[in-house]
């Protein structure tokens, strides 16, 4: 039985094409020091041949992808796609236009405006909605919204603390893991990087924010915002922590914001972050349907390209339903019968109708990861086999597994076998524990960065295969540095003050401030707040509560007086009583951290 989608079935591309009215006509979104932060001709390679470096079904994902430009949605309805990794939507009002998700970079927003402009007029920007908590929809926010703009800025409940914590909390390592999963410094080209499966990149601008002004709380809120009646659905822990769909009902448009593309999306994405729910994903998706679909004539979201009609748009969401429900309830069932995440990842097999459809495939989640997330979600780390309980860390289990196998020669031609018979998992398998039980080994590093090649060029997901490429550059010497910095200047500014003490927390060098004991009050003037930090033991506590007790150190500051504070170290017109040495202290007892940790290498 034939269960892959049909080669020939042209309807993706007539809905990616639909609606086209043009694009801009300079290829290159360049920000104010000239640097180009957006390409739009980078993808001008993929074509309708798919070579021998490319899984066919990423190439057509990657060929849908990068159609870029302005493109009618319903009446009064536009997107620009194509202009970011996400899209920017744009609802025309009475006397403006209310701009949906914003993009990543202010320079790509700011680029989208124009091209909307140029076509549909000098409209203003009435509103701005975020759908959710994640950068590449609300980062360009300050390229639509002038400067002291005092405009409605919609978002939903929760949306402000969760996009600044995964922003700065586990921002390092996050950004430097997003270096490999989207590919972002491998060569354009059919041999490099061809797309990420959700869209084809991250842009490099400014990342930007504009605090909520307008929350939705409940589902069924509705918003009248320049004359578009606005009816919400909240769906938190979905895709993000902070997340809704709405539905334009005069329009007949249906939103999915994240909650439905065409394609399986992660339920733990490779660069890290919080593991999502795949039940409480799939509830979400049938509530949208009993709410909205036969209130529609098109679905549009904030990625990829839309679905017309009320039965494809219903037909759609069922079957994006199924395939988070099936994943969540068949790697429970085969959890207890005893199966690890590894083992139901490669048992699991995927019912026809969803193998048949291609928004369903794993292009930019896969099943393989999002089954293992689902064990971690449940179990954790542990498989229960108490030989991994305690196993040894990478590069001293490296270094025994290479003795066993008779050093690095003997492990070098079993790999090599391996690659010749084609056992290209088990090659990457053995030759990491080569290059980890000697980083200086070049033969092993070559011929491991040979195998990702391999294993990238067959993947159909996107981000894999950039994985697996941007391994192989950096095995071969080219690291790539951390451009992007998520913690921008607007995002440490939307912190509260319970967070940039968090922060400040998880950068204490524990057994270095084992000895060391501190106090230090703080009194926001413009907050209305007391708070008292102590260090002992190592960890840096605050309470707004105390005993009493006379502080080492008490400063009355304002809340952009901290972040100055946090930024440079510096007291400047900060009122101090005590001794100012307890703030060096502490400072020096502050971690730094490594934005461009080794990955692939020890």
């Amino acid at each position: 039985m034939d269960v892959q989608p049909q080669p020939d079935d042209r309807t993706d591309f007539e809905n990616a094409d639909k609606g086209f009215i043009g694009t801009a006509s300079n290829p290159a979104i360049r920000d104010a020091s000239g640097r180009t932060v957006w390409d739009l001709a980078a993808y001008d390679f993929l074509g309708p041949d798919c070579p021998e470096t490319a899984n066919p079904s990423l190439w057509r994902q990657s060929l849908l992808n990068a159609r870029h430009g302005l493109f009618q949605v319903a009446v009064g309805v536009y997107q620009v796609r194509g202009f970011d990794l996400s899209n920017i939507s744009f609802i025309e009002g009475d006397e403006g236009v209310v701009v949906v998700d914003p993009l990543l970079s202010t320079e790509c927003a700011e680029a989208a405006l124009a091209l909307y402009r140029e076509h549909r007029g000098d409209r203003p920007v009435k509103a701005v909605i975020y759908t959710h908590s994640h950068a590449d929809h609300f980062g360009g926010v300050r390229g639509v919204v002038p400067e002291g703009a005092e405009i409605p800025i919609i978002a939903p409940a929760g949306f402000l603390e969760h996009a600044v914590a995964e922003n700065v909390y586990a921002g390092t390592a996050m950004n430097r893991r997003a270096i490999f999963m989207y590919g972002t410094e491998l060569p354009r080209g059919a041999a490099g990087q061809i797309g990420a499966g959700l869209g084809q990149n991250t842009s490099t601008g400014t990342i930007s924010l504009i605090e909520p002004t307008l929350s939705i709380t409940e589902t069924g809120q509705e918003e009248v915002v320049d004359g578009v009646r606005l009816v919400f659905q909240m769906t938190p822990g979905t895709e993000a922590p902070a997340e809704m769909n709405f539905l334009v009902p005069d329009r007949r448009a249906l939103c999915m914001a994240e909650n439905a593309t065409h394609n399986l999306h992660n339920l733990l994405t490779l660069r890290g972050a919080l593991v999502r729910d795949p039940r409480v994903w799939a509830r979400y998706l049938t509530e949208a349907i009993e709410l909205f679909a036969d209130r529609a004539d098109v679905l549009f979201a904030s990625h990829h390209w839309p679905t017309w009609g009320t039965r494809e748009l219903t037909t759609f969401l069922t079957q994006q339903r199924d395939l988070y429900a099936y994943l969540h309830d068949q790697t429970l069932r085969m959890i207890n019968k005893g199966y690890t995440g590894n083992e139901i990842a490669e048992l699991i097999q995927m019912p026809p109708a969803l193998e048949r459809a291609w928004h369903a495939h794993g292009y930019y989640g896969s099943v393989s990861h999002n089954v293992k997330a689902i064990y971690q979600r449940y179990l954790g780390w542990f498989d229960g086999n108490p030989a991994h309980l305690w196993e040894l860390p990478p590069e001293e289990s490296a270094k025994k597994h290479v003795e066993y196998m008779g050093g690095a020669d003997a492990a070098l031609a079993k790999a090599a076998t391996a690659v010749e018979d084609g056992e290209w998992r088990w090659a990457a398998q053995v030759l990491n524990y080569v290059v980890f039980a000697d980083p200086d080994n070049t033969t092993a590093c070559e011929l491991l960065a040979q195998v990702y090649d391999r294993l990238g060029h067959g993947s159909e997901n996107g981000t894999w295969r950039n994985f697996y490429l941007q391994g192989a550059e950096e095995l071969r010497g080219n690291k790539a540095p951390t451009a992007v910095d998520t913690a921008a200047p607007d995002v440490m500014a939307a912190l509260s003050v319970d967070q940039v003490f968090d922060s400040l927390a998880i950068r204490v060098d524990g057994p270095r401030a084992w000895d060391t004991r501190l106090t230090i009050d703080w009194n926001f003037t413009d907050l209305k707040q007391e708070m008292r930090l102590t260090l002992a033991n190592g960890v840096l506590t605050r309470t707004r509560v105390h005993d009493g007790s006379p502080a080492d150190l008490t400063l009355t500051l304002t809340k952009p007086q901290l972040l100055q504070l946090v930024a440079t170290g510096d007291l400047d017109g900060i009122q101090t009583e005590g001794y100012p040495s307890a703030l060096n202290t502490l400072i020096g007892l502050l971690d730094d951290v490594d934005r461009d940790f080794d990955i692939v290498t020890p």
